[in-house]
């Protein structure tokens, strides 16, 4: 027996949307019949994405948002017709060593991934209570919370809060109806890895994934639709790892 997750009449709000593991989730939430607005940095990406969809058949609206900025920030919430689920995907991560890091790249690290987080989710609350339910999930990662990766500190220490954030939010919001879960991805094909090295860098990281490939966008973006979804709704407070296994070998040496 299959199952349809439908969001039919509901409002979704995706944040870092424009491209990568975000399109995929705009993408994913929209043909499940919701109502999606696509807040990125990247105006002209978000708007040429929004167009894409909507002229399938989907209803998605861009929205051109500094995430950096708590003012905006809430703002965005305040114009926003109801939202019954956020996604907050909205990443900065430039790969600098640690010496390196400025005091620039560490704020804005923390006010995106992380403070953006604690401004969008004081401004959903009063409309959550009204409902009496909502959904916030989170993008979170392995980086941080479960391994560390050279030139990243900064996306780890930011990523330890957001899981942290999600498990205390959790607790203090559960007697209010509202759900706070999140994804932690692996390695997944996107824009971003470019980032992270090569094709020969590529393929020896997916040499060490027992599914023996890297991941796709469209893997985080299930996982967030089946965590919006009824499906979990005695679901709070958790992350789910999506990484193909690569967590699971006790020596990276175990599929040479």
């Amino acid at each position: 027996m299959s199952i349809r997750i439908d969001y039919s009449g509901q409002h979704v709000l995706v944040t870092g949307g424009a491209q990568g593991i975000g399109e995929a989730i705009v993408t994913r939430f929209a043909e499940a019949g919701a109502r999606v607005t696509l807040a990125d940095i990247n105006g002209e990406q978000a708007t040429r994405v929004a167009e894409k969809l909507t002229a399938e058949g989907h209803r998605v609206q861009a929205y051109a948002v500094d995430l950096s900025d708590e003012a905006t920030t809430r703002a965005m919430i305040a114009v926003s017709d109801p939202i019954d689920v956020l996604v907050h995907n909205a990443g900065y991560f430039p790969l600098t060593p640690f010496e390196d890091l400025t005091r620039d790249q560490v704020e804005r690290t923390f006010a995106v991934n992380v403070q953006s987080l604690f401004w969008m989710t004081q401004a959903l609350l009063p409309s959550f209570k009204q409902k009496g339910h909502g959904v916030i999930l989170c993008t979170s990662s392995v980086t941080g919370n479960r391994v560390a990766y050279p030139g990243l500190t900064h996306y780890a220490a930011s990523k330890a809060a957001v899981n942290g954030f999600i498990r205390n939010t959790a607790l203090e919001m559960g007697g209010l109806g509202i759900r706070i879960n999140g994804v932690e991805p692996g390695m997944i094909r996107t824009p971003a890895m470019d980032n992270l090295g090569d094709d020969e860098h590529s393929q020896r990281l997916e040499r060490g994934i027992p599914l023996g490939h890297l991941g796709t966008p469209e893997d985080i973006a299930n996982a967030m639709l089946f965590l919006g979804s009824d499906l979990a709704k005695y679901i709070t407070g958790q992350t789910i790892i999506v990484d193909g296994g690569a967590l699971l070998p006790e020596s990276v040496t175990a599929f040479d």
